[in-house]
C-alpha cells in the first residue's frame, strides 16, 4: 500500500477544504439545519457542479467521475471536518452503490446519472434502527431485520398491477427529502419469506414523510410511511440483496471512518487554537502539562484512526473487509476530541452558542445509526473468528 495522495486526491481534499471553509461556516450551518430540507440545496448543487461530489466513486457510463472508495473517503473526510449537512452520505455512500450492483440496465441508466449530477438524491430505507444490522456491521445479515408479519416494517405483495408496499420505517437518513427511496421489504409470507429492495419515488402516492428530531441535527432523519403505495423492483426476483448489503456496509463503514475522523481531526485543531490563546494565572492553559497530555492522547488517537481508515478505505479495492473495525476506531477517536473539546473549553464549551456540542452529537449520533463501537468491535472479531475455540484474550 503506497501512503502517499496522488495529485488528483491531494486536489480533491484541497479544493473541497476551500469551498466548504467559504459556504459552510458555523451560521451556515445552522440556518442548513434549520431548514426544512436540513441541508443548503445550494450548496449542493456547487458541490455536484463544481466537484462532481455526488458521482465521484460512479463509473463514468454512468454519468460518474469513476474514482475508487478511496477518493470518496477523502472527500468525505472534508465534509465531516465541517460537520456539512448533505445528501451525500445518504446518496452517493448507501443508495447509489445498491443501484449499481443490483439495478437491471435500464435501471441504472434511468436513475445513475441523475444521481451522480446532484439533481436527484436518494436514500436507503431500512425498517427501525435496523442500518447497522441490515449492513452487516454489527451482526449476522440474516434478512430478519426488515420485519415482516407482527414484526412490524415494511411488507411487499405482488399484483396484477405491479408490486405494492405496506409499512412503515423509521430514521431514514434524508428519509423527509430524499427523492428517491430505496426501500428494504420482506415477502413471500411467513414459511418462505425474503428481503427485497424496491424503488419508490418520494411523491409517489401514499407515501407520507415527516422529518424527525434527530440527536444530531447536521444528519437529517425522516419517518416514512408506505401505504399501499406502488413500487418498482430493484433488479429482479432472483436478486439476492443481502451479500450486496453486506459488501456496501463495509465500504459505507471506511468511508463513514474517514468522515469522522475529519470531525474529531477539527475538534482537536479547534481546541489546540483555543487553549493556545485563553490565558489563567498570567499564561496560556495550552502550556499546562495536563493539558499537553490530554491533547497528546487525542492526537494519537486520531492519528491512529486516520491510519486506519485510510487503509480501509484502500482495502475495499482488494477484496479486504476491515471497515467495521475503522469505524469503531474513528468514532472512539470522535468521541474524545469531542469531549476534550468541551472540558477544555471551559464555560463555553457547554453552551448552545457554541460548536463544540455538535462534535459530539456527531459521534453519539454516528454511534445509534451505525452500531456502537463495542459492537463494531465484537463483530470484527466474529468474522475474523478470533474467537472459535473459546479462547479468553489476555
Amino acid at each position: 500500500m503506497d501512503t502517499r495522495l496522488t495529485a488528483e486526491q491531494d486536489e480533491i481534499r484541497r479544493t473541497l477544504r476551500e469551498l466548504l471553509h467559504k459556504r459552510c461556516g458555523a451560521e451556515e450551518l445552522r440556518a442548513a439545519v434549520d431548514s426544512p430540507a436540513g441541508y443548503d440545496p445550494a450548496l449542493w448543487s456547487a458541490l455536484a457542479d463544481r466537484l462532481g461530489l455526488p458521482g465521484l466513486a460512479l463509473p463514468e457510463a454512468c454519468g460518474g467521475v469513476g474514482c475508487s472508495a478511496t477518493e470518496l473517503a477523502l472527500a468525505c473526510e472534508e465534509t465531516g471536518r465541517a460537520l456539512a449537512p448533505s445528501p451525500l452520505v445518504a446518496t452517493s455512500v448507501l443508495a447509489a452503490p445498491l443501484i449499481l450492483a443490483l439495478g437491471t440496465e435500464a435501471q441504472r441508466a434511468g436513475l445513475l446519472p441523475h444521481l451522480a449530477a446532484g439533481t436527484r438524491t436518494a436514500t436507503l430505507a431500512v425498517p427501525g434502527p435496523a442500518l447497522a444490522t441490515a449492513l452487516a456491521l454489527t451482526g449476522g445479515n440474516g434478512g430478519q431485520w426488515a420485519g415482516g408479519g407482527r414484526a412490524g416494517g415494511v411488507q411487499a405483495r405482488h399484483t396484477t398491477a405491479g408490486w405494492r408496499l405496506y409499512g412503515q420505517v423509521d430514521q431514514v437518513l434524508d428519509g423527509h427529502s430524499a427523492g428517491l427511496l430505496l426501500v428494504a421489504a420482506h415477502t413471500g409470507g411467513y414459511a418462505r419469506s425474503r428481503t427485497l429492495l424496491f424503488l419508490v419515488a418520494g411523491d409517489a402516492e401514499g407515501v407520507v414523510r415527516t422529518r424527525q428530531t434527530a440527536l444530531d441535527a447536521t444528519r437529517p432523519q425522516g419517518r416514512v410511511q408506505l401505504r399501499d403505495v406502488p413500487a418498482e423492483l430493484l433488479g429482479t426476483a432472483d436478486t439476492d440483496v443481502l451479500p450486496a448489503l453486506t459488501a456496501l456496509g463495509d465500504t459505507a463503514a471506511a468511508v463513514l471512518a474517514a468522515e469522522a475522523v475529519g470531525a474529531a481531526d477539527r475538534a482537536l485543531e479547534r481546541t489546540v487554537e483555543y487553549v493556545g490563546q485563553r490565558e489563567q494565572f498570567g499564561r496560556a492553559i495550552g502550556s499546562f502539562q495536563a493539558v499537553k497530555h490530554r491533547l497528546a492522547d487525542v492526537y494519537v488517537a486520531v492519528q491512529s484512526a486516520r491510519s486506519a481508515a485510510y487503509y480501509a478505505a484502500w482495502a475495499t479495492t482488494q477484496g479486504e473487509r476491515v471497515g467495521g473495525l475503522a469505524l469503531a476506531q474513528a468514532l472512539q477517536a470522535l468521541r474524545c476530541a469531542a469531549g476534550e473539546a468541551i472540558q477544555l473549553h471551559g464555560g463555553i464549551g457547554f453552551t448552545w452558542e457554541h460548536e463544540a456540542h455538535l462534535y459530539f452529537k456527531r459521534a453519539a449520533g454516528d454511534e445509534l445509526l451505525f452500531g456502537p463501537v463495542h459492537r463494531l468491535r465484537d463483530r470484527a472479531a466474529e468474522t475474523a473468528r478470533l474467537f472459535t475455540r473459546g479462547e479468553v484474550a489476555v
